[in-house]
Formats: structure tokens, sequence, C-alpha cells
């Protein structure tokens, strides 16, 4: 018997029992009752997807949960993937937000709105990829919306910015909404059912024009909500003025479920399509990869820093997946399976860096009440613990062994440099661009998380907070320590997960390709004949670090005793914290380098003495880096908006014949276009 039926209905019923936990319960065991239901979410999803990476299936139908259709669920190896990082991330979060929770009382995350909302947040994340229909679909995408938008408000009342957050995601998650909708309504009309399995049987009889507008309507709709460029405007917000708890289930595992609709709809319901779509998915990947870790590079609030380093995780996922629908347009479905399980691949390991590093990042807001990396510092000998971990979550997204992200992007560059096998243009032009995105964001983020650790953790306190920091209480440290283990364990033994990689692949199509196998000490691309194996990179990486300390140590005992001096200062005295680099003045150099795209803005305010203008009584510099797109796209629309909105308020004067007027014009306007489309 599968695991699958079991381990869902028990995450159901635990999501839902969380429900009256939070709203009814006292403040005192509130926190523990609702992180317990919903770690056990957790663990039942998990247990879950495990079992369909190992090939187990479950088929479902339940007439009368929905009205008309009846709900429909099926959970196949590709949905697995997803069940079970949502599964780990909300587990571990869990137990991490039961610390959290414990510090801020009966508000913010404590308070029974939030609480009520949580479990139902999670148990969404595991029902989305199980939903077999559109309906069933539609309506678990919307509870998860509904629900994390009441988490991203959990802390309105501390700050305004979190109701103005609150207000983009709303309009971005629900215009994405509405463009799902509107697609798959015309898919489930032109193939003449709603279910997932009719809607694969009736692609074939839909025209091409049909077939693109469906894709085009559900792209955009999921790379919205991936955080994709340049529909991200809503992620850089609400990311950071969510509770750390949330931003970690947000960034690690609710963004994910983005690619997997890109995955089920235009692989695996559409089967594929011509090559400018998977020119236009590529072209969304690469712009994100790019440009959302240029944003990340200037950012000096650590939490917006981690957000836009999401959107550059999920443009080299999705970066992925386009290259797998070119390469199979182009008949190479061998390349086009190892493009895809790199994908998936880097979806896994960045929600484990990811949800560890805003754990971490919640940590040190909760001890230093700063997000400002200008504000940090020296919090390696204050929260030793926590900066070990988000040095460990560090090492991942920077994509050097031994961190968990290094493995997923070799595999990316290898389909890509291989791809340049394939036979056209489009290829010769697409794929060395590819392996440039992926080489300029991989070095970008190195800079950014030397910035965020180095100005974090091992400069000298910078503020008050800082310098009173202290280490977080245990269950956020366990929570922290679970995804550190998931991180460890991705990265020096993915091979563990290439028989699963290789049937979520083949779920999609690419049957019998199998592209990554070897086991659990390396990884093995049978198709373009590479081996790595990361337990042996990470020995030879620690042999050599070793010998280079023991040299090290051996020459400075022959070297003549020493005395010590103080060292000479050029008569400036002892060096103090404001001597030292800040987040701003560390990536000052980036922003030069990339003044062009990025269009900073400078300003240099000069107050002279009032008795004379030629004494100086104050100098202020203040440099601002924007989000160039939001800047260029997102206000244009917003100023029409309002705009249009003042003038609006020219049509109600207050007269009942008037309003009369409108609703005649818009009744016959209605039957007009009734009888034409008739």
């Amino acid at each position: 018997m599968s695991l699958i039926p079991a381990a869902l209905v028990t995450a159901s019923a635990l999501g839902v029992a969380g429900v009256p936990a939070g709203l009814v319960l006292s403040q005192r065991v509130r926190g523990w009752v609702v992180g317990g239901l919903s770690a056990g979410v957790g663990v039942a999803g998990g247990t879950a997807g495990v079992a369909a990476l190992s090939g187990s299936r479950w088929s479902a139908s339940v007439p009368g949960l929905l009205p008309l259709a009846g709900a429909h669920f099926h959970v196949d190896a590709l949905s697995g993937v997803f069940i079970a990082v949502a599964g780990a991330v909300v587990a571990a979060v869990a137990v991490y937000g039961v610390g959290y929770v414990a510090g801020h009382g009966a508000h913010g995350l404590g308070s029974r709105g939030a609480q009520a909302a949580f479990p139902l947040f999670a148990l969404s994340l595991l029902l989305v990829p199980a939903a077999a229909s559109v309906s069933t679909f539609l309506l678990v995408w919307e509870l998860m919306a509904l629900t994390s938008l009441l988490l991203v408000l959990a802390e309105h009342r501390a700050r305004r910015a979190v109701r103005e957050a609150a207000v983009w995601y709303a309009v971005m998650t629900h215009l994405g909404l509405v463009l799902l909708l509107a697609g798959l309504s015309v898919y489930a009309a032109q193939a003449g059912g709603e279910t997932f399995a009719a809607l694969r049987t009736g692609t074939a009889g839909m025209s091409p024009t049909a077939r693109g507008l469906v894709f085009v309507l559900t792209a955009v709709a999921f790379t919205s909500k991936a955080g994709l460029v340049p529909l991200h405007a809503w992620l850089p917000r609400a990311h950071p003025e969510a509770p750390s708890a949330v931003s970690a289930l947000m960034s690690a595992a609710m963004v994910n479920l983005g690619v997997y609709g890109l995955v089920r709809v235009g692989l695996d319901l559409l089967g594929g399509g011509p090559a400018w779509w998977w020119l236009l998915v590529m072209a969304m990947g690469g712009l994100s990869a790019v440009y959302g870790i240029l944003q990340a590079a200037m950012a000096s609030d650590l939490k917006r820093l981690l957000a836009y380093s999401t959107s550059e995780n999920m443009g080299l996922a999705v970066l992925g997946v386009g290259a797998a629908g070119l390469f199979a347009h182009a008949g190479d479905r061998a390349l086009a399976g190892l493009a895809l399980a790199s994908g998936l691949l880097h979806v896994v390991n960045h929600a484990a860096f990811k949800a560890l590093l805003f754990g971490a990042a919640g940590s040190v807001l909760r001890a230093t009440g700063v997000r400002n990396l200008d504000l940090l510092g020296g919090l390696r000998a204050r929260m030793p613990i926590t900066a070990g971990l988000f040095a460990l979550g560090a090492l991942g997204a920077v994509v050097l062994p031994p961190g968990n992200g290094f493995i997923s992007e070799w595999l990316l560059l290898q389909s890509m440099i291989h791809g340049l096998a394939v036979p056209g243009v489009t290829t010769a032009i697409v794929l060395p661009l590819a392996v440039a995105v992926i080489a300029l964001s991989a070095g970008l983020a190195a800079a950014v998380f030397v910035k965020a650790l180095g100005v974090g953790s091992f400069a000298r306190p910078r503020g008050e907070g800082a310098a009173a920091a202290k280490e977080s209480p245990v269950l956020m440290l366990a929570g922290m320590g679970l995804l550190a283990a998931l991180c460890a364990a991705l990265a020096l033994v993915p091979g563990l997960l290439g028989d699963g990689l290789d049937r979520a692949v083949a779920t999609v199509g690419f049957a019998k390709t199998q592209p990554v196998s070897g086991g659990g000490l390396r990884v093995r691309l049978d198709e373009v004949s590479a081996v790595l194996s990361p337990l042996w990179v990470v020995a030879a990486l620690t042999v050599a670090l070793g010998a280079v300390m023991a040299t090290v140590q051996r020459t400075a005992r022959r070297r003549q005793r020493r005395t010590q001096a103080r060292l000479w200062d050029c008569g400036g005295g002892a060096p103090t914290p404001r001597m030292a680099y800040t987040a701003t003045s560390f990536a000052e150099p980036l922003q030069r380098v990339f003044d062009d795209v990025l269009a900073p803005e400078q300003d240099v305010d000069v107050t002279p003495v009032r008795e004379s203008a030629y004494l100086v009584e104050r100098v202020q510099f203040r440099n601002r880096v924007p989000d160039r797109i939001e800047h260029r796209l997102y206000r244009p629309v917003l100023e029409f908006l309002a705009a249009a909105g003042q003038s609006a308020r020219r049509l109600a004067g207050g007269s009942v014949h008037a309003y009369l007027g409108y609703g005649f014009l818009g009744l016959v306007a209605l039957l007009l276009v009734l009888v034409v489309g008739w």
C-alpha cells in the first residue's frame, strides 16, 4: 500500500486542526501546539514526497468536495520533488517558528490570526503539486495566496512598510491568478475537460494559436509567483517585511511552485512547444539571474538582499526549464532531461540554503532589532552559532564546493555546454549567452555573500543592537540546524536524488533518458560522459586546507620570537568601527562597473555657515540605487491609475439620473457584445 494517501490525509488533518488551535488556545501554549501541528504537516508531506520520488503514484477523486467538477488529486515523481521540498522546509521552519514566536508574544507571528493561517499555508504548499484538475488547482493556489498574504500582514501594526508590501503582494498575486484562471479556462474549453488527464489528451486537437495563448498566460502567472524579472516587484517588499519564519517558507517553498506550474503545464500537459516559448522563458530566467543578483549586491537590508537572491536563483532554475524545452524542440531529449534535472535539483538546493539564510537573518533581527548591514558587525563573537549557520548557507549560495548549490549549477553548465553540439543558429547564439549569465551570476553571488557575511559577522559592531546581541533560543537554532544538515547532505551525497530526478524527468515525457545516476557518493551523467563526486572534492579541499595550515604553522615556529608593540597609526589613533567597510562601501566598486544598468541616484547637499558662505557647516551625501525596472515599468502604470481614479471622481456627482444613465448604457453595451458574439 502506498504511503502517499495516508501521509497527505494526515497532513490535511493536522493543517486543519491548526486553525482552531491558533484561534482558541492561550498565548502560553498556542505557539507550541501550532508549531507541533505544522511540523507534523511538514513531516507527513515529506514522507509523501519521498514515496513519490521512490516510484509510487497515487490518484483520487472526491466528487462532493467541490461543486460541479469535484476535486481531483494525483501525485507522481514530479509532484514528489516539490512536495518533499515543501515538507522538509515546513518541518524545520515550524520548529524554528516555536522559538521565534516565544520572543514576540501575542503580536506579529504570535497573534491568533497568524497562528491560524500558518498551518493552512503549510498545507497549501503540499496540495498545489498534488492537484490534478483546473478547479482543484485554482482553489489550493488561491488558498496559498490568501494565507501567505495574512502572514505577510502579521506585523502590520509595527511598521507602515508592511501594509505597503502587502498591497503590492496582493495586487501582483491576484493579477497572476486572473491570468492563470484565463489561461486554464481557455485550455479546459479547448481540450474538452478540466482534469489534467483530459487536458493532456485534448492538447493534440488544439490549434497552435490556442496552445500559444494558454502557454503565455500561464507562464506569465507562474513566473510572477516565482519572482522573475520584470514581475518581481512584490518579492523584495513582501519577503523582508514578513516575519522571518514566513519569509523562509515563501522564499524556499512557495516560489518553487511557480517553477512547478511552468514544468507541469508547459512540458507535461502541453507536451512542449515551439522554440519561441522556451526562448521567452530563458530570456526571463537569464534576466532575473543577473538583475536579481545585481540588486542583491547593492542592498544593505539583509532580508532584502536575500529576497533578490531568490529572484536570481529562481532565474537559474527557470533557465534550466527553458533549456529543456528548447532541447526537446530540437529533438535532443537526452540533453533536455539533463537540463530539466539540473533545474529541479537547483530548486531543491535553493530551498535548503535559502531557508537557512532567512532563518539566520531572523535570528540576527531578533537579537539586534535591525536588518541594515551598515549597523551590524561583530556577530561572530556574540552569536557564533548563528554566524556559522549563515556561513554554511552562504557557501551554498555562492555555488562553490563544498556548498550544496555547486552541484546543480555544474549540471546546468554541463547541459548548456554540451548543448552547443545541437545544430541550429538559435542554440549557437543563445547557449553561450546562457553560460555567460550563469558565470556572471555566480561571480556576483560570491561578492554578495562575502559582503553579507564579512560586514555582518566579522567587522566591528557599528550599532548598539549589534554590540549587545546574544545568541537565539535553542529551538530557533535547532530549526536552523535541521536545514544545515539538509544542506550538508545535498552537498556531499547529491547522487541519492539521482533516481528520483530521473523519475521526475520521465514524468514530463523524457522517458529512458536517465540524465542523473551513479548512487549516493557520485553523480554520473550518462548522456554526456561526465562524473563528479562531491564527497571526494570536499575530501581533497580538506586535505589541501590542512596542508596549507600545517605549512603556515611550521613556518611560524621557525621565526624568531616576536615582541608585542603598538602598530604605527600615522598619528590618527586607534581604528574605530567608522573606519571599517560598510555594506554600502563594499558594493561601491560594483556599482561603478554596472552604473549604466543600475542608474544610481546620488545627491550632495552642502550647508554653509550662516555668517560666511566660505565655511561649511555640514555636508550630506545621499546615494540610492532604486529598482530601475520597477521605476520604468511600474511607476508610469501607477501614475496613470492614480490620474484615472482622480478623473473618475467626476462621474460620481451625486445625481441619481446620471447613475441610472450609466446602468442603461452598460446594459446596452452588454447586449451589443452578446449579439455580436452570438
